[in-house]
C-alpha cells in the first residue's frame, strides 16, 4: 500500500549561510507566488538561496535574488525567468509589523529554508541583524567547542 506523503513536511533547501552572516531574531513562514515551471523545478531541489532577500515595497513583500533553475524537460517559451522577482505572500498585520521592524531598527529579512507543507511550496524568512567580524569568530568557536565536547564524549 502507497504512503500519501502529500501531509507532510518536506526541506527543499536550506540556507545555512544566513545563520552564520545574520543573527536571526524572528522567523515567519510566507507562501511564494510561483509559475508552474518554477514549482517543478523547485520540486527537483534547484533552488538557490545563498544570495537572496527579501524586500517590503507598497506594502508587499518581495523575494529578491533567489535562483530558481529552469525545469529542463519543458521548452524555453514556457520557462520562466531563473532570478526573477517573486511575491511572498504574508498576511497584511505581520507585513505591518516587518516594516516597522526593518525601517526603525535596521534590521534586513533573509530566506533561512525552502520546503513543501501540504503540497504548498513555503519560505521561511528570517528577521536579522548582520553580524559583525567578532560575533562570527565567537559563533564558529562555540561551534567548534560543541564538536570537541561530542568527540571527547563519543571516544569515552
Amino acid at each position: 500500500m502507497a504512503k500519501d506523503n502529500s501531509k507532510g513536511y518536506k526541506v527543499i533547501s536550506d540556507n545555512r549561510q544566513a545563520r552564520y552572516r545574520y543573527e536571526i531574531l524572528d522567523t515567519y513562514e510566507a507562501g511564494v507566488e510561483l509559475k508552474g515551471t518554477e514549482v517543478k523545478s523547485i520540486r527537483q531541489g534547484r533552488i538557490n538561496l545563498r544570495d537572496g532577500y527579501a524586500l517590503i515595497r507598497n506594502n508587499e513583500a518581495w523575494l529578491f535574488n533567489v535562483h530558481i533553475s529552469p525545469y529542463n524537460t519543458a521548452s524555453q517559451y514556457f520557462n520562466h525567468d531563473p532570478r526573477r522577482t517573486r511575491k511572498l505572500l504574508l498576511h497584511r498585520d505581520q507585513i505591518r509589523r516587518l516594516i516597522g521592524k526593518v525601517e526603525e531598527k535596521g534590521l534586513t529579512l533573509v530566506p533561512l529554508k525552502v520546503y513543501l507543507k501540504k503540497g504548498w511550496v513555503k519560505v521561511l524568512i528570517g528577521l536579522g541583524r548582520g553580524k559583525k567580524l567578532h560575533d562570527k569568530r565567537e559563533s564558529l568557536k562555540k561551534k567548534q567547542e560543541k564538536r570537541e565536547i561530542a568527540r571527547a564524549l563519543k571516544n569515552y
